[in-house]
């Protein structure tokens, strides 16, 4: 079976400048009559546990059907939205070219992220990176509070072996979520966590971009070489 890759989104592949947050304050202000004054931890976070501990910072206790409208609330803002998140956010340095050459090593790819799907969707697909991604593989933010999870979630859904798997995100959440669930990971210093952080948390590997395509794959494919 060819190796499956696990891909992060914000930080690892895009970089929306600030309008995720922007977006993600509108929906909550839609669905709890208040203003977000401020957001709780997001790096690695799912928006489950971002949007319920945003609203405890406001004083309001939530349960899963307000996040369900939280989340179709984001996703319309994003839809509504997008050509301010095309036109502010980016594609990060050689990420499209990371994941056409993975497809063209035979490589399956999907993804592992906070966001929920319909959000993941439309990011990936604003900025041209969503033709090699097997959506049905991937994990969300509306499947598990957790990013181990989340990763044991794509596993089952993709049939994978642990050991036939990487995982390639920027947080120190990523680097848990892959040890956790015994899969390689490949940290990218491209967020906020730093090369040294993400190295001393225990990533298997540890690069500063996507820039270096050949090293990315032969980082994936090296057994198989």
């Amino acid at each position: 079976m060819p190796h499956l890759v696990l891909w992060d989104i914000d930080h690892t592949l895009i970089d929306t400048r600030g309008v995720g947050r922007k977006l993600s304050a509108a929906a909550f202000e839609e669905v709890t009559g208040q203003p977000m004054q401020q957001q709780a931890q997001i790096d690695g976070i799912t928006e489950a546990v971002i949007f319920r501990e945003t609203a405890k910072l406001h004083g309001i206790n939530t349960d899963r059907t307000d996040f369900e409208r939280f989340a179709e609330a984001l996703a319309r803002q994003h839809t509504e939205r997008a050509a301010e998140l095309r036109n502010r956010g980016h594609a990060l340095p050689g990420a499209a070219a990371a994941l056409d050459a993975l497809s063209t090593a035979n490589v399956r790819q999907t993804v592992v992220t906070g966001n929920i799907r319909a959000v993941a969707r439309i990011k990936l697909s604003l900025f041209g990176l969503d033709t090699h991604i097997q959506w049905e593989h991937g994990a969300y933010g509306e499947d598990a509070d957790l990013r181990p999870t989340l990763v044991e979630l794509a596993l089952n859904r993709s049939s994978a072996a642990a050991s036939d798997v990487a995982l390639i995100g920027d947080t120190l959440a990523d680097v848990e979520g892959g040890r956790t669930a015994g899969v390689r990971v490949i940290a990218v210093a491209t967020g906020r966590t730093s090369a040294e952080a993400l190295r001393d948390a225990g990533a298997d590997a540890v690069i500063e971009d996507l820039t270096d395509v050949n090293t990315l794959t032969k980082l994936i494919v090296a057994d198989r070489l």
